[in-house]
């Protein structure tokens, strides 16, 4: 066990890819174990990807860049700037909502943040917002889609614990909601103090026109996440066939209702996905090798022990959970501490009471909070990258935006009701 510690942490250190860095770890581990043959680490890494619920995310990857290609963005841009435009901070608000309704589009943070940094950023910092407090808004507006449906991380979360995805596609939608109201209310303040993007006086209120108007223009990407509940919820399709479903749906969105979808994008869109597909299933094949290592340790066993000797008290133990899910984010990618954390944490809190659905909407926000977070989150080195922005600058900026998110998470801890009424209402109690 002391090795794989060691081994870790030094790769980590050097900035070995994370994929590589669970691979060789849990390599090492097999290397210090000579009763277990080799053959053993490479059936792990085989047998990590053999799940049929598994193939939901390429597919919902796929479906994702093809929806980013088909004109939806435009008209879901289109819809939040005039739903904010008499709001503080318009274009920062502007922002908030796009991620709100691309939730249902690219079902990826990452993604989200990197195309509103491209499309948003350079037009946020021309009219005078600090690029630290752009690409803080554009990062942790982005973990909104983390709880909307099809939100990845809920996929994978739900496919390593064995909990219902569709469920968990139904409990995110009032996070996602109260997530959105929580960051522009932060928003409004933040930009009022800094005196960003003031609404002009003559702005006008939305016309109840302008607003259906607009809304028609949306209306394939708003209805895709009910859709993918209503199928779901009915067995008209398997989380799986969702994503094949999602596929075939932006095909015809692109090529038949907005006619933006050339061959060339099409391609486009193929050549991104094999490589975001790589990515994560690199990741997941080889945390295979880590997996067994942490099980046949005993390491699940003995956190769980450790963490019922701190305190019996299951919204305790949750509280804890977070504040070290926000340091292991940190330094671990996002899909890893789901794939690692998730057989750990899961089995102690379902045991102590809580809805392992109700754990899921928690865990997964600060998972994929990581991706926000230096020195290793993804989605953090993409925006600055994006705008130019130096990182320590980035993170001075965002730190309401952390604490607003911190703050919310902790209230769905303490109120269950909040994440749970809506899936008790679709599935029953």
């Amino acid at each position: 066990m002391t090795l794989l510690i060691i081994v870790f942490f030094v790769l980590l250190l050097i900035n070995t890819p994370i994929a590589f860095v669970i691979g060789l770890a849990g390599t090492a581990w097999f290397f210090q174990h000579p009763e277990y043959s080799m053959n053993i680490a490479v059936q792990r890494v085989v047998a990590q990807t053999q799940s049929i619920a598994f193939l939901a995310v390429p597919f919902f990857i796929l479906a994702g860049n093809l929806m980013n290609r088909t004109g939806i963005t435009k008209h879901l841009i289109s819809f939040s700037r005039l739903l904010t435009r008499r709001m503080t901070g318009g274009i920062a608000q502007v922002s908030v909502v796009l991620s709100t309704l691309m939730g249902g589009v690219s079902g990826s943070a990452v993604a989200d943040a990197s195309m509103e940094a491209r499309i948003l950023g350079p037009e946020m910092i021309k009219r005078g917002y600090p690029k630290g407090y752009a690409g803080g808004v554009i990062c942790l507006t982005s973990l909104i889609v983390a709880t909307i449906p099809p939100s990845l991380g809920l996929i994978l979360y739900g496919f390593i614990g064995n909990v219902s995805i569709g469920k968990l596609f139904v409990a995110g939608l009032v996070p996602g909601i109260l997530m959105m109201i929580i960051l522009m209310t932060t928003v409004s303040v933040t930009a009022r103090i800094g005196r960003y993007d003031l609404p002009p006086k003559d702005a006008r209120r939305p016309s109840a026109v302008e607003i259906f108007t607009e809304l028609r223009s949306s209306v394939w990407a708003l209805i895709f996440p009910l859709i993918l509940i209503v199928g779901i919820r009915f067995g008209l399709f398997t989380p799986t066939e969702a994503g094949a479903f999602a596929v075939v749906y932006a095909l015809i969105i692109g090529v038949f209702v907005y006619r933006e979808l050339s061959f060339r994008g099409f391609l486009a869109a193929l050549k991104d996905s094999f490589i975001d597909n790589g990515g994560i299933l690199l990741i997941i094949a080889l945390s295979g090798i880590f997996g067994f290592a942490l099980t046949d340790e005993n390491t699940p066993a003995m956190l769980g022990s450790l963490l019922f000797g701190i305190s019996e008290n299951p919204r305790i133990l949750m509280i804890i959970i977070v504040l070290f899910l926000v340091v292991a984010g940190m330094f671990i990618d996002s899909n890893v501490n789901t794939l690692l954390l998730t057989p750990i944490f899961l089995p102690v809190l379902t045991k102590m009471g809580v809805d392992p659905v109700h754990f899921g909407i928690i865990m997964m926000t600060m998972v994929t909070m990581g991706c926000m977070t230096p020195p290793v989150g993804t989605a953090l080195y993409i925006v600055c990258d994006i705008l130019d922005c130096p990182v320590e600058v980035y993170f001075k900026e965002t730190a309401p935006f952390y604490v607003a998110v911190i703050a919310l998470d902790i209230i769905l801890i303490f109120i269950p009701d909040v994440v749970m009424w809506l899936p008790n209402l679709v599935y029953g109690h």
